[in-house]
Parts: structure tokens; C-alpha cells; sequence
């Protein structure tokens, strides 16, 4: 079996250089490769595209990323919570791309599944479907997209064993799922590193045949993005 154990997140990322093509897990805050992204903020390096639901808020995630104008391009479907990345995107500072969320979520899949493209109805009539071939199903018209073509992808993981296999926790699930094996190389930094055979093999969600590289990660803030409480009676 082979072992695929790395120190730590910066041991995690080498390879990773300017300009490359990155997918990163999670959904909102929930989820998301804390560690992995502060490797790359102290990393430098620089003109990313990042493939992200969202990008965090202004000053955890990769809102960080952000701020220190190391991401070129976001392909998101969703803008709201991050002030910073609302600005530059409006200056022209940055490239974004929106997509719908099930569209980013097949453009993953697809990826992961060796599938180079599918046809879908949403987007259609849109700037979405602006320049893509349209085809008829049923009579409801599709446009052709194509699956996510990255350099790395970068997940998190409640547990993971030393052979790379993953098991999700929650909402957590989220993006992670589909991006994992959907990059070129895949980075799982995880809550709990154990040994093979220590996984309910029942309960494992991803295989360790899509995980190339595995950390313990540390100091998991897991944010809350949005808190809202109730008064009391």
C-alpha cells in the first residue's frame, strides 16, 4: 500500500507555482483547506485561477488569497460575503467567472469522472450560454460546458488514512467531494490522520486512488459565516 503522507501543508503544496489552475474545497467557511490556503498566502505565489464556490470572506479563506492580490481569476457562483472580492472584481481587478452552483459542482465531477464535457439547461438565455454550442433534448434546449481542466485541487477531510482514503463530516461534503481526484494532483489535508484498515471501509466516501498527497492538518478555526441567535424568552 502506498503511503502518501506528507509533513505538513507546506511540504503539501510544493509544486504549486504562479499562474497555475487551482480547485479548493468547501462551502462558505464550512469545509474549506485552512491550512493548505495559509501555506499558499506565505507561499507568494501569485496569478492563480482559483475554482471555489465562493471565496471566503474578507480575512480567512481565500479571502486572504485576496488581499495579497495572488488570485488572477475566480470561477465562483457566489460573490456575497466577501467585501474585498465584491471590489475588485467591479474595479476590473480581478477576472471573475460565474457559474451556476450545479454547473461548478458537474464542471467537478465531470473532471474527476474523466468526462470531458455535458450539456445543460441552466445558463441557457443567459451570458452564461453566450459563445456555447446549444443542443436540443426532450425539445428544452442544453449548452455544452466543459469539465474543469486544473493543475491541483485541494480538499478537506474530517478523517484519512496514510493510503489517502477519505471520509467527509457534514456539510463539509460540500465541493470536496467532487474535486477530489478532479485535478491533475489532489491534496487532502485532514482533521484526523489513521492507520489503513482503521476506516470502516462502509463509510469511506472517497478512495485513496484519488489522493495523491494527505496531511494532518492544525488549528482548524472552522468559522461560523454567519451567526444568527434567537433571544431569549
Amino acid at each position: 500500500m502506498i503511503d502518501k503522507r506528507v509533513k505538513n501543508a507546506k511540504e503539501a503544496i510544493e509544486g504549486i507555482k504562479d499562474g497555475m489552475t487551482l480547485m479548493l474545497g468547501g462551502f462558505g467557511l464550512c469545509g474549506i483547506p485552512e491550512n493548505s490556503i495559509n501555506a499558499l498566502v506565505e507561499s507568494n505565489v501569485k496569478d492563480l485561477t482559483c475554482i471555489s464556490n465562493n471565496a471566503g470572506v474578507d480575512d480567512f479563506g481565500l479571502g486572504l488569497l485576496l488581499h495579497k492580490r495572488q488570485i488572477k481569476k475566480m470561477i465562483s457562483s457566489y460573490v456575497g460575503e466577501n467585501a474585498e472580492f465584491e471590489r475588485q472584481m467591479l474595479s476590473g481587478e480581478l477576472e471573475v467567472e460565474l457559474t451556476p452552483q450545479g454547473t461548478l459542482a458537474e464542471k467537478c465531477r465531470a473532471a474527476q469522472a474523466g468526462i470531458p464535457a455535458f450539456y445543460t439547461p441552466a445558463g441557457y438565455g443567459t451570458e452564461i450560454a453566450e459563445g456555447k454550442e446549444v443542443k436540443e433534448f426532450k425539445g428544452k434546449p442544453h449548452i455544452l460546458e466543459h469539465a474543469f481542466d486544473a493543475d491541483f485541487s485541494i480538499v478537506k477531510a474530517w478523517k484519512g488514512d496514510h493510503a489517502g482514503n477519505l471520509i467527509f463530516k457534514g456539510s463539509a461534503r460540500n465541493f470536496n467531494h467532487p474535486m477530489a481526484g478532479a485535478g491533475k494532483i489532489t491534496i487532502a489535508e485532514v482533521e484526523e490522520l489513521v492507520e489503513p484498515g482503521a476506516l470502516d471501509p462502509n463509510e469511506i466516501h472517497i478512495p485513496g486512488i484519488m489522493i495523491q498527497r494527505i496531511f494532518q492538518g492544525e488549528k482548524f478555526e472552522k468559522r461560523i459565516e454567519q451567526r444568527t441567535v434567537r433571544k431569549k424568552d
